[in-house]
């Protein structure tokens, strides 16, 4: 990249970057490269695409060149490459056991329980840690794009790029990709089908790891449909759940809330969610299947096979699991708390676009913003009037001024 940046170099957009931000083309490709240069070569119209004058908020396309200057290396800001990290054959083992199905865009995974998808404070093992497993020499780093909890297992999405990445983050985020979960949970809920629309907020005190039902503003909205599969007695059911809003626990909270929680939950339902027996006390829930449109044109729809712990206890009371189907319904129409929350959505996304907009103005990019020199700080400037000032009149002569 030195020997490159003494000369003018030309860039076409490759389609992984398609409507991507051009001063975040500069921090994926070219991060040695700061802002503040980005900026001064936008306005000073030394980057051109296509041709044309660029700003740092424009948008890219898919094919069109980019044409950057040369120089603007920053080496003493610049961040280092980072390092592979280097992971133990056992690691390894175990990140290509979770893999369900690929595609040019996706890796998917069938998350085993007790492993995190992130690392935290003494979280060591988990899936994050073991992404470079599945990038060859060369190749990008593979990025989460949602998340499941630490005990839930099942359907897991990883983007294979940058670009794709943010295709997956706007369909979870837009409510577009569908998410089905299997759970068993104590009790049996009644009606065999229903929806249930409780706000939820972290719940004060528990540093954010905890949720609870809040019906004040400070409850977000949040809906999940439940349906019964199968019942052993008044003892368990089987059910099938999908959430239509993604707030942190909120399928365990939710079957909490209505009196039934998942078996093996003992975090929000105590020792009603354990079953006496041989029923295993591990969480009782499964991402079973994903749908999910893919940014290379297509739909990815994936099912995640059940632990081993969940399988023996749908066995050992009485279930099977052929009669499980994994159905997919539609979306309840959005409430008014709804359309409240995506536009706040949306306002807070407009505000991050416009941040670079305002970042360009604060360097200096707008010469009518200076003062007139001279002019006092706080004192508004005079108004013109198109006349010459009045002099003053002279003093009679004989007379002392």
């Amino acid at each position: 990249m030195a020997e490159k940046s003494e000369t003018v170099r030309q860039f076409t957009v490759q389609p992984d970057d398609h409507d991507i931000r051009l001063d975040r083309w500069f921090k994926r490709h070219l991060p040695e490269i700061g802002f503040a240069t980005i900026s001064r070569w936008a306005r000073t119209g030394q980057i051109r695409v296509d041709g044309k004058r660029a700003d740092p908020a424009d948008r890219l396309g898919a094919g069109q060149v980019l044409r950057v200057p040369p120089g603007g290396l920053e080496p003493k800001s610049a961040r280092p490459a980072r390092q592979r990290r280097p992971l133990t054959p056992a690691q390894v083992e175990l990140a290509q056991s979770m893999v369900l199905h690929k595609t040019a865009s996706a890796i998917v995974l069938n998350k085993a329980p007790g492993l995190a998808t992130q690392g935290g404070s003494g979280t060591y093992e988990h899936v994050d840690g073991l992404l470079d497993a599945y990038a060859a020499e060369g190749e990008p780093r593979p990025r989460l794009v949602h998340r499941l909890d630490k005990d839930t297992s099942g359907v897991l999405l990883i983007a294979r790029t940058p670009g794709s990445a943010a295709s997956f983050s706007k369909r979870f985020a837009g409510r577009s990709a569908r998410k089905i979960y299997w759970a068993l949970v104590a009790g049996v809920p009644s009606p065999d089908e229903g929806l249930i629309d409780l706000p939820l907020a972290k719940q004060p005190g528990t540093g954010g790891e905890k949720m609870m039902v809040d019906h004040s503003e400070l409850g977000q909205p949040s809906r999940s449909r439940y349906r019964v599969i199968d019942r052993a007695g008044n003892r368990a059911a089987w059910v099938e759940l999908q959430p239509f809003t993604g707030r942190t626990h909120q399928l365990r909270v939710h079957m909490a809330a209505i009196g039934h929680p998942i078996i093996g939950d003992g975090k929000y339902g105590g020792p009603d969610a354990f079953l006496s027996g041989s029923i295993s006390r591990k969480l009782h829930l499964h991402a079973r299947r994903l749908v999910i449109d893919l940014p290379e044109g297509g739909m990815l729809d994936v099912t995640a096979p059940l632990p081993e712990h969940m399988a023996q206890s749908l066995t050992q009371l009485g279930f099977d699991e052929a009669d499980g189907r994994a159905e997919i319904a539609a979306p309840p129409p959005p409430t008014r708390e709804d359309k409240k929350a995506a536009a706040k959505a949306h306002a807070k996304q407009y505000r991050k676009e416009r941040r670079g907009e305002r970042r360009k103005r604060a360097d200096g990019g707008s010469a009518t913003a200076r003062k007139p020199t001279g002019q006092r700080a706080g004192k508004p400037a005079a108004k013109p009037t198109g006349k010459s000032p009045a002099r003053k009149p002279a003093p009679p002569k004989g007379r002392r001024p």
